[in-house]
C-alpha cells in the first residue's frame, strides 16, 4: 500500500545559514471581498526589485509556482495584492496567517521598466495585479520628476480598496472609476484616458489588468502614437523562459512574458493570440478550485467561501 504524506502548509519556510526563518508573513489584510494584501519578509527580493519586475511564490513544499506583481518593496519586505481566484491563492488566504511562512519567494524576475523623466505619466489599472503595479510604478516615476496620473477601475463601490492602498498617494492627479457608477466615475479607465488625450495631458501610458481592456487601450492610443506599455499576464511555470508557457507573438516574433517582459509595447502585441492562450487552462483551474473549496468546507463543517 502506498501512503501519500502531505506536509503541513504552515511554517515550512526556508532558513538561511544563520538559522533565521525567511519568507515570514508580516501583514495580511482584506482589500475587498475578492482581493487581499499580504506582506512577506524577503530581503534579497526587496533589495533588488525594480518597477516592472515580478516574483514567484510557493506556499508549501508541494505547492504550485504563482507569479505575482509587487505593490511595494522596502525594509526587507515585499507587499502583494492577491485575488482569491485559484486553489493556491485561496489556500494562502484561508490557511496562512501573520507569523506563518511561505516555502519560497523567487525574484525579482522579468525586465524592469525604464524610470526617467517622461513628462506626464499615466498608469491605468482595472484588476488586482495592475493595481499593485499602478502604485509601485507611479511612486518611482514621481520620484524621477514626472507628473503622475493614476486611474484605477473597480467593479463597484464594494470592491474599491481602502484609500491607504490606492495609488492616490503617489499621483499628482487621481481618477477612480466603477463599472456601475456606485463610486467615482462610471465606466472604466478607457473613458478617462480619452479625456486626457483630448486635453493633451499624456506623454506615456503604462497599464495592467484585464487583457481585453488592455487590447482596447492599445487600439485607442495607436492613432495618436502615444507610447503604451502594458503588462502581459500569461500562464507561467518557471519564470525564466525555460518552459515556454508564457510565449507571446510580439512584433511578429516569439517572446516570453517572464523573460522579455512582463511589460511590453502594447502596439506590437498580438492581442488575439495573447487572449486565446490565456484561456488554455480555465477548466483545469476551475476543477482545482472546486476540489480545494470542497475539502475546506468539509474541514470546517460549513461553507467557508
Amino acid at each position: 500500500m502506498q501512503i501519500e504524506i502531505t506536509p503541513s502548509v504552515k511554517n515550512l519556510g526556508q532558513k538561511n545559514l544563520g538559522g533565521v526563518v525567511m519568507y515570514r508573513i508580516t501583514d495580511k489584510k482584506d482589500l475587498s471581498p475578492i482581493d487581499y494584501f499580504i506582506e512577506v519578509e524577503a530581503p534579497h527580493v526587496a533589495k533588488a526589485w525594480k518597477p516592472g519586475q515580478f516574483v514567484i511564490f510557493i506556499t508549501h513544499e508541494k505547492g504550485e509556482r504563482i507569479p505575482m506583481s509587487v505593490y511595494k518593496a522596502e525594509d526587507g519586505k515585499i507587499g502583494m495584492f492577491i485575488r482569491k481566484l485559484g486553489k493556491t491563492t485561496l489556500e494562502l488566504y484561508h490557511e496562512f496567517d501573520v507569523g506563518d511562512t511561505l516555502w519560497s519567494i523567487t525574484g525579482p524576475l522579468g525586465k524592469a521598466i525604464e524610470v526617467k523623466d517622461y513628462g506626464n505619466v499615466v498608469f491605468a489599472s482595472d484588476a488586482v495585479c495592475g493595481h499593485a503595479e499602478n502604485h509601485a510604478t507611479l511612486k518611482a516615476m514621481k520620484e524621477a520628476g514626472n507628473y503622475t496620473i493614476s486611474i484605477q477601475s473597480f467593479e463597484d463601490k464594494e470592491n474599491v480598496y481602502p484609500e491607504k492602498f490606492l495609488a492616490k498617494s503617489v499621483a499628482d492627479e487621481y481618477y477612480l472609476t466603477t463599472q456601475d457608477g456606485s463610486m467615482g466615475i462610471k465606466g472604466d479607465f478607457l473613458d478617462v484616458i480619452k479625456g486626457l488625450i483630448e486635453n493633451d495631458k499624456v506623454d506615456i501610458i503604462f497599464a495592467g489588468g484585464n487583457l481585453g481592456t488592455l487590447a482596447q487601450l492599445a487600439e485607442l492610443t495607436r492613432p495618436y502614437g502615444i507610447p503604451t506599455i502594458t503588462t502581459i499576464r500569461q500562464i507561467m511555470v518557471d519564470g525564466t523562459g525555460m518552459c515556454g508557457s508564457c510565449r507571446i507573438l510580439y512584433d511578429g516574433k516569439i517572446r516570453f512574458a517572464c523573460r522579455d517582459g512582463p511589460m511590453f509595447d502594447a502596439h506590437k502585441v498580438d492581442w488575439e493570440d495573447v487572449i486565446r492562450r490565456g484561456k488554455r487552462f480555465l477548466e483545469l483551474e476551475k476543477r482545482a478550485r472546486e476540489r480545494y473549496l470542497q475539502r475546506l468546507n468539509e474541514k470546517h463543517g460549513k461553507e467557508v467561501f
